[in-house]
């Protein structure tokens, strides 16, 4: 391609070095489409089956009769704020008898057992219903008796229980969202364009299934050629127009054909996942032919789907397990050090403009082309400075690597991709040193990658971890 072209918008001529300056506004609005108003079917509701265990023998009953009721009210304001969530059962124990709530819970997707009030004996019961094998939750408040003494002794023998000892309810909230997570997993097929990439559990697609659930659809990059041929030109014009052209702070290289064929791509994804019922794609080849991914991944990333680079299964894996859990999109970064700021540096061509989630604000953001081939179209996003973040990983399917910083500068080097931030986290050269935590092996890519997430997630990690079965270890 003539490169001057490249400058070329609209009709009009060459750019300035600094590119086109546009007037879009960057609102919610624009574009702001929820997956099911795109086609993708209504995922079925996360069933929570609830059981309050109460007194097991003498004098302890303290809490039963005046808390059930403003526990069944809370969980239905859960209910409405989650919108995929449905607490179902409610039984007392006693006087419901153990057994026969075992055998009502197999039929829900997760459990929270609310400790209301026992002694030590209180064992009996619980053990019990968490040997159902749900992912479950158990919530005790102080002055419930003395059975907390026994929860911890749960996760040491390998069982998927998260037992929650605190006053503050909310944290039933932040459990109902941990608790969508292994459902959601096994209810997801993940697309896989021209192979996988990454760990090696995670390039095996049995063992994906085995130990997550989830299905993998390989797709030949001639067959997404083809599917981009057959997208009609002006609904890739109109998505083009309405997406990105009008939202744009600026444009700098890339020409408007070259972005209505990148909108042809999500377009074509986008029928490829809702044929497929998958809510996850990524692409070993998606810097090459027919179009560049960076758009299409922003766009699915956006709407609450995954869309990752590069092929990259462990950081697919992840984002999936963050978007099920807290409605936030990932950004899959080549991070760099510099010590002598305790600085992580984040940086990569493909970027979500959403990343307080799909209901979120867009970030402003410009529209470039990818860094290391100078061509396609990919995304210069301004992410918010102050923002607390996680950077995580989960390798080999067991393992999820972990840390947390602050952005404190955004730039827009031209050594480095896109889309740059700067997160001050605790000790850069210790992380350095401890990159992969000691335990992450392979090639550059699976090496190097990681997905950013806006938000301290570290204890919610710390506790899908036994739901999930996999373990945590910290970078910093």
């Amino acid at each position: 391609m003539n490169p001057m072209s490249r400058r070329t918008f609209l009709g009009v001529g060459a750019a300035a070095a600094g590119g086109i300056v546009l007037t879009g506004k960057l609102d919610a609005a624009g574009g702001g489409t929820t997956p099911e108003e795109a086609g993708w079917p209504a995922l079925p509701p996360i069933k929570i089956y609830k059981v309050y265990t109460g007194r097991t023998g003498g004098i302890y009953l303290s809490r039963p009769t005046e808390e059930i009721a403003r526990f069944d009210a809370f969980l239905r304001d859960v209910e409405k704020k989650l919108g995929d969530v449905q607490f179902i059962g409610g039984d007392l124990i006693p006087p419901a008898e153990t057994p026969a709530i075992m055998e009502k819970m197999r039929g829900a997707d997760a459990a929270i057992l609310f400790h209301l009030s026992g002694h030590g004996g209180d064992a009996p019961v619980l053990d019990p219903l968490i040997s159902v094998g749900l992912p479950t939750v158990v919530f005790s408040q102080p002055f419930s008796g003395h059975g907390w003494m026994y929860f911890p002794r749960w996760q040491k023998t390998g069982k998927k229980v998260v037992p929650l000892v605190t006053s503050d309810w909310k944290e039933l909230e932040r459990a109902a969202r941990l608790l969508r997570v292994p459902a959601r997993m096994r209810q997801c097929r993940i697309i896989i364009i021209n192979g996988p990439m990454g760990t090696g559990p995670t390039k095996d697609p049995e063992a994906i299934k085995a130990k997550l659930g989830c299905d993998v659809k390989v797709v030949s990059i001639d067959d997404t050629c083809k599917m981009h041929e057959a997208i009609d030109i002006k609904a890739a014009e109109a998505e083009a127009e309405e997406y990105w052209l009008s939202k744009a702070k600026r444009i700098v290289e890339p020409t408007r054909e070259e972005i209505i064929s990148s909108a042809r791509f999500y377009l074509a994804m986008k029928d490829l996942m809702i044929r497929e019922k998958s809510r996850a794609i990524t692409s070993s080849g998606c810097m090459g032919r027919p179009a560049k991914g960076c758009l299409t991944f922003s766009k699915l990333n956006d709407m609450g789907m995954v869309g990752a680079c590069e092929g990259d299964m462990d950081s697919a894996l992840t984002m999936m397990i963050f978007a099920y859990a807290f409605d936030i999109p990932g950004f899959i970064t080549d991070p760099v050090f510099d010590t002598s700021k305790d600085a992580l540096i984040h940086f990569h061509c493909t970027s979500a403009t959403r990343m307080d989630g799909p209901s979120g604000e867009r970030l402003p953001f410009s529209i470039r082309t990818q860094t290391d081939s100078d061509r396609g179209v990919a995304l210069e996003v301004e992410n918010r400075i102050g923002q607390v973040v996680t950077c995580a990983k989960l390798i080999d399917l067991d393992t999820m690597l972990v840390s947390t910083g602050k952005i404190f500068d955004v730039t827009h080097d031209e050594l480095g991709c896109r889309t740059q931030f700067w997160t001050e986290v605790a000790d850069a050269r210790s992380m350095f040193n401890n990159w992969g935590g000691g335990v992450l092996e392979g090639d550059t890519m699976t090496l190097l990658h990681r997905a950013v997430f806006y938000g301290d997630h570290l204890q919610s990690m710390r506790d899908l971890a036994p739901l999930m079965g996999f373990k945590v270890v910290m970078e910093a």
